[in-house]
């Protein structure tokens, strides 16, 4: 049972790195091609609303003890990023072609990449040190600069158009940006206190 758990997370992690990694070459390709920011929706939006769905297995993964994770920090991230992109960003098409959404994606990608690799070479039972330093590392810049230029800025910038939408939706994006810097600061603080423990534990493996 162990073991078809391990291949099975193997290759959830596997693909979802893999996803992320042609999301971010298709982002990157597109600035190069139009020296643009506003082609990081045509180019990944629907892929990186995919990946972001489905991304929904890793709140039942932690119901169902597959891994430690738990449950709410993981529904918290999960439905905060799902909110954004999907009531957001691809319904409202006005604001598709901004930069936040270059800034957001860019953010994503790189940690994605980064996180699910590690998590994928760890179920191979050979994850480079490297890797495990940028996974509880690169979040420092990525999180906050993915969540205030990225997410809250572009939630911002769509108030004019939810309002002329959906009243209620204007007022409940009002609540969220009200929210997200205490949310935000709670899951930021979270990381910083993995990465104390996730660090410290390898440092004390390479010591021994």
């Amino acid at each position: 049972m162990h073991q078809l758990a391990n291949l099975y997370l193997l290759a959830y992690n596997s693909l979802q790195a893999l996803g992320w990694a042609v999301s971010l070459s298709r982002i990157l390709s597109s600035f190069l091609d139009t020296r643009s920011f506003n082609g990081a929706y045509a180019s990944a939006g629907d892929l990186v609303c995919l990946l972001q769905t489905v991304s929904f297995l890793e709140v039942v993964h932690g119901a169902i003890g597959l891994v430690p994770s738990g449950v709410l920090l993981p529904l918290m991230q999960w439905g905060g990023r799902t909110h954004f992109l999907l009531a957001i960003v691809r319904r409202i098409v006005e604001v598709q072609e901004l930069p936040s959404v270059f800034i957001t994606f860019i953010a994503w990608s790189i940690s994605e990449v980064i996180r699910y690799s590690h998590y994928a070479l760890h179920c191979m039972g050979s994850c480079p040190s490297c890797i495990t330093y940028l996974r509880y590392t690169a979040f420092i810049l990525l999180y906050p600069v993915g969540v205030a230029p990225g997410e809250m800025w572009l939630m911002y910038q769509a108030l004019p158009f939810i309002k002329g939408k959906n009243i209620s939706h204007y007022y409940f994006v009002w609540v969220v940006l009200l929210c997200y810097p205490f949310l935000w600061l709670k899951l930021y603080l979270h990381l910083f206190k993995q990465r104390r423990s996730k660090l410290g534990k390898h440092h004390g493996k390479k010591r021994r």
